[in-house]
């Protein structure tokens, strides 16, 4: 075992205050149904306006209002077998309780993205490509819970090192050609690194070179390009370049978005193009750029080659993360007025987050509270200095710093759904993770060990208040609070942090309203 150092208390306070340092080709679809679509859904919308869908990709709802096939296919860890997750009705909304029944008391991936379009464009695995070997990880199928229209659904949440493609599509543009793309994203889930996309990508998983690539960018990655603020931006990855406007590197038009869910929206023709973004809530599109291509060689014309890629760059750049809940791919360079039509279904749809207080909801931010009698006023939270996970006070008076480094979002258990993983909620994509009995702030990275260390089921606490989180793959480890730093700890053992005395009320928290 690793010595532990133990936070004094002189550190204690300081982290009270907040004064620590901050920190970071595939199977067939179903076809649509041919009774009359009750709705209009973004592809009917677009099909409206001359710019048909050639690939419609969505795990949380239709978007066809004819649709009754299948969205996602999931694949469940304890015996291989796979299901097919669809709408609950024709047009309508996923039916993530399919999802729940089949995966309960397991761990799922998504395997694949069915196309809607009828084309039989579905995202599978990701191969290897010349950036980065393969294939790719798959997306735990738990691990972004939301609703929308009032019901549960669950987004791709790509760790880095996810990915998926279709080398092989039908319909996608080539060359020159017009298309058009949107992507609903978290606005809130994001990295600094090559490349979280959605769109238009090379068919050899190869950098072919300038103009090979039309896609959506999402993330901070200043490499390339940039708008401004401190990121995130919607930006185009057009090939050895994220282009934010006409100028390679710095574009002042982009601004850095936060809506936790974001309407992203590429376009491109000959030497025109556009980069297009709203919340997904409520409002309308603002358009960042439109105008001709980069002030680059080799942008005009585009040389696009008609593969699909989500959360990966063109030559399976895969360190960067993301989350995507639906998306399309059209044929021809869309009229402002139908994305405008567009934004307006999304934002009537009714994406949305869960809350809870007193209770484990998945989707909901929390913080977590001490039950023993000397530290009732203490709080699981980040040690922002060196990532350790430790209590310390927190009141209405503690800074805005510590206040969210105690918030944690609830998610289904990453290795087991029946219980619960616990993100950042000032960190996105890092949980509580145990590593040698010890609580750790850091990234899942899409690995069993990595979700298995991220799960904890909860059972009635010990002192009967609350709660205590027992640990996924040690049975008789609780988190518990010991000398102030956090543990996976059993009643009695090797171990000082096993002491039986307390442990009991050490191991028993209550469910408190988030603090940020």
């Amino acid at each position: 075992m690793i010595a532990q150092k133990w936070l004094s208390r002189a550190r204690r306070a300081l982290l009270a205050g907040g004064a620590a340092v901050g920190l970071t080709a595939g199977l067939l679809a179903g076809t649509a149904a041919t009774s009359q679509a009750a709705t209009q859904e973004p592809c009917d919308i677009y099909a409206a306006g001359g710019t048909p869908c050639v690939a419609a990709h969505s795990t949380t709802r239709a978007l066809y209002g004819a649709y009754n096939g299948p969205l996602y296919q999931v694949r469940r860890a304890s015996d291989s077998t796979t299901r097919d997750i669809g709408v609950l009705s024709a047009g309508g909304f996923a039916n993530a309780a399919a999802q729940d029944s089949f995966c309960a008391s397991t761990s799922c991936v998504v395997t694949v993205i069915y196309d809607q379009s009828g084309r039989g464009n579905n995202l599978t695995q990701a191969p290897a490509g010349g950036a980065a070997g393969g294939p790719d990880t798959l997306a735990n199928a738990n691990a972004a819970p939301i609703t929308v229209g009032g019901h549960a659904a669950y987004g791709v949440y790509v760790a880095p090192g996810t990915g998926y493609r279709d080398d092989n599509t039908s319909g996608v543009a080539t060359g020159d050609q017009p298309e058009g793309m949107y992507a609903i994203l978290d606005g809130n889930h994001y990295g600094g690194a090559c490349c979280f996309d959605y769109g238009n990508a090379e068919t050899s998983n190869t950098d072919t070179g300038n103009g090979h690539m039309e896609a959506i960018y999402f993330g901070n990655s200043k490499v390339w390009g940039s708008g401004t603020g401190n990121g995130p931006w919607v930006m185009a990855d057009q090939e050895n370049g994220l282009f934010s406007g006409v100028n390679a590197g710095y574009n002042a038009n982009d601004p850095t978005v936060s809506d936790r869910f974001l309407t992203a929206m590429v376009k491109g023709g000959p030497n025109q193009w556009a980069i297009r973004a709203g919340n997904a809530q409520s409002g309308s599109l603002s358009t960042y750029y439109s105008g001709v291509r980069p002030n680059v060689s080799g942008y005009n014309p585009m040389h696009k080659e008609g593969a699909i890629i989500l959360g990966i760059g063109g030559d399976n750049s895969k360190s960067s993360a993301g989350t995507f809940y639906e998306g399309v791919m059209t044929s021809g360079y869309p009229s402002d007025a139908t994305e405008n039509a567009v934004q307006a279904n999304i934002t009537a749809v009714g994406y949305n987050t869960s809350s809870s207080s007193g209770a484990l909801q998945a989707g909901s931010r929390i913080s977590l509270q001490a039950t023993t009698a000397c530290c009732t006023s203490d709080y699981i939270r980040h040690d922002d200095a060196d990532t350790k996970v430790v209590i310390s006070p927190i009141t209405a008076s503690s800074t805005t710093l510590a206040k969210a480094d105690a918030t944690w979002i609830v998610h289904p258990g990453l290795a087991n759904s029946s219980c619960f993983s616990f993100e950042s909620a000032n960190n996105s994509g890092q949980y509580l993770r145990h590593y040698n009995y010890e609580l750790y702030l850091e990234a899942y990275d899409g690995s069993t060990v990595s979700a298995q260390d991220a799960t904890f089921c909860a059972q009635t606490g010990h002192n009967g208040q609350g709660y205590s989180f027992q640990s996924s793959n040690y049975p008789t480890k609780y988190l518990r609070h010991y000398n102030f730093t956090v543990y996976i700890a059993s009643n009695g053992g090797s171990n000082s942090w096993d002491s039986s005395t307390g442990w009991s009320d050490d191991t028993s928290w209550l469910v408190d309203q988030p603090w940020s």
